[in-house]
């Protein structure tokens, strides 16, 4: 094979990598930005897809299932399939993935920190307020063939969780918060009166005292050889709501990280010993809290409102045998505070998006869907299956929603009162939760601040020595780790910078190309420029 040949196919071979990064730069197959057409075409027949997710829970299957139902009764020319998933990440996993062949559902469970990534593909997400604001099919639209909520029906403060930057790119679905569930019992075996809300202080210094043993090496508070009197199940939500209550700074809302800070570090070294004496460990390193919980073998349980059914001695859901259930009064009370006074929470829970496709009637079917969604229907009977807050002050304020809960207790099923202490629990506090700044990187920043912990606890138990220096080189390893130096500071929607270093990639091998086409050409034209011009180098003299 001749050198101009192999370079030939060298270049052939640049070429093909060169439009790989094209996908990469560009992510999919353009689609022309939503506009809201006039009417919706109710004679032509649309298949939209819904990627859901559910805790397990075979209710919360049947809710969708029947608002599927429901939905497609209202509107015969839309078919609805849905993708049931069981993780956040998951969805969002394979969103990414989907994005690049321009196979993305039409609407899907997400939370604003996914679609900050979403969007930073062009036209990916479809933002609400052309759909919302619609008099026809828009919230209270006159077309729209069930009660939907108007937008004054929606809770102010959980729709304004959706928006990044200025532009409302999601509804809310359902909203929870994280609970400690505690062991009532075990509490005041030691001593010690369980205030309606906990400081850390109090949490760390009553699991300090269950960590006493009897001579034969039992724990003496419940006489067993297992007690881990603290689970916490997200440790990312541990460390954000500890610097928010602190004040110490996450991150603002123009991706500047203010994590790595003199706050954060002290925390960790202070968690550390907590860790040496046994008193806190991690749903990562140990499991389930709602597992040890409902074993009489931990104290404090922190998860999800939305995993109620699942904690306490008569939970309807658990992995524990029934030989092996301790049975307790459990309390449910916010998260622990540094100041009771003024408590601060993080704000969960689902939202609903909806993505971008080249037919405009498709996505105000995918809308029309969204809506019925926030129905009293769906709402009361989605937020039944486990310790969640309905969207809409026209759900909370329905007679059926308040008969529900006021039967708390009646059975250890629909009304059973852990769900619905939970549930109460954050209707108290809506107005001291809190969510963090949503940019294209934030997923990894909140990855990143569990990360922390987790390293300090592994640490700890592998008997490292957790001072400044080992914090020093925690935040090199994090930031290192889920690639923080390389998050965009430019604001929602800004290309990451992996995606601007291939594009700049991607245009420097075509000017390679276009040069190595073009030199034979150029050189060819500046001989024949030279020859016409009499421009022939001299011969050389000869030597004396």
């Amino acid at each position: 094979m001749s050198a101009r040949l192999k370079l030939t196919s060298l270049l052939l071979l640049i070429t093909l990598f060169s439009s790989l990064l094209l996908v990469s730069c560009h992510g999919r197959r353009e689609v022309e930005s939503f506009e809201m057409p006039i009417d919706f075409d109710e004679e032509k027949q649309y298949e939209i897809t819904f990627w859901a997710k559910n805790e397990n829970n075979k209710t919360q299957r049947s809710v969708y299932e029947s608002a599927i139902k429901g939905f497609e009764a209202a509107y015969p020319n839309v078919s609805v399939t849905i993708k049931h998933y069981t993780d956040y990440g998951a969805i969002y996993n394979d969103v990414i993935t989907n994005i690049q062949t321009a196979t993305t559902p039409n609407v899907c469970i997400t939370y604003p920190d996914h679609i900050a990534t979403y969007i930073t593909g062009e036209n990916v997400v479809v933002p609400i307020a052309p759909l919302a604001q619609n008099d026809k099919y828009g919230f209270g639209g006159s077309e729209v063939k069930f009660d939907a909520p108007s937008e004054e029906e929606m809770v102010d403060k959980f729709l304004g969780e959706c928006y990044i930057g200025d532009t409302l790119y999601a509804v809310p679905f359902m909203r929870s918060t994280e609970a400690c569930y505690v062991n009532k019992d075990m509490v005041e075996a030691l001593g010690y009166e369980l205030p309606e809300i906990i400081t850390w202080d109090f949490m760390f210094e009553v699991a300090t005292a269950a960590m006493k043993k009897n001579p034969d090496g039992t724990y003496a508070v419940n006489g067993q050889k297992v007690m881990k009197p603290i689970i916490y199940k997200s440790t990312d939500n541990m460390m954000i709501q500890m610097l928010e209550q602190l004040d110490a700074g996450y991150s603002t809302d123009n991706a500047e990280i203010l994590m790595f800070n003199d706050t954060t570090k002290d925390l960790l070294i202070e968690l550390s010993g907590h860790v040496k004496t046994g008193a806190f460990t991690t749903f990562k390193i140990d499991s389930y809290p709602a597992n040890f919980l409902n074993k009489g073998q931990c104290i404090f349980a922190i998860d999800s409102t939305a995993g109620a059914t699942w904690m306490g001695s008569e939970a309807p859901l658990m992995d524990v045998p029934e030989s092996s259930i301790v049975h307790f009064e459990t309390a449910v009370l916010p998260v622990p505070q540094f100041n009771v006074n003024d408590p601060e929470m993080i704000s969960q829970g689902p939202s609903l998006c909806i993505f971008n496709k080249e037919d405009p009637g498709e996505v105000v079917a995918s809308w029309l869907f969204v809506q019925y969604l926030l129905t009293n229907e769906v709402q009361i009977a989605y937020s039944q299956t486990e310790g969640y807050v309905p969207v809409t002050e026209k759900a909370q304020e329905s007679s059926e929603y308040l008969d529900y809960l006021s039967a708390a207790g009646k059975d250890n099923e629909l009304h059973y009162d852990v769900k619905i202490a939970a549930t109460k629990m954050l209707i108290d506090n809506v107005d001291n939760t809190f969510v963090t700044p949503v940019f294209n990187g934030s997923t990894s920043l909140r990855n990143a601040a569990g990360q922390m912990i987790e390293s300090v606890t592994k640490s700890t138990r592998r008997n490292e020595r957790i001072n400044d220096a080992y914090v020093r080189d925690l935040y090199s390893d994090v930031s290192s780790l889920y690639r923080l130096d390389m998050i965009s500071s430019t604001g929602p929607g800004a290309m990451p910078l992996v995606s601007s270093i291939l594009c700049v990639s991607l245009a420097l091998i075509w000017v390679l190309l276009g040069a190595y086409v073009l030199a034979p050409k150029v050189k060819k034209l500046i001989e024949t420029v030279r020859q016409r011009q009499g421009e022939k180098e001299p011969p050389a003299k000869e030597k004396p």
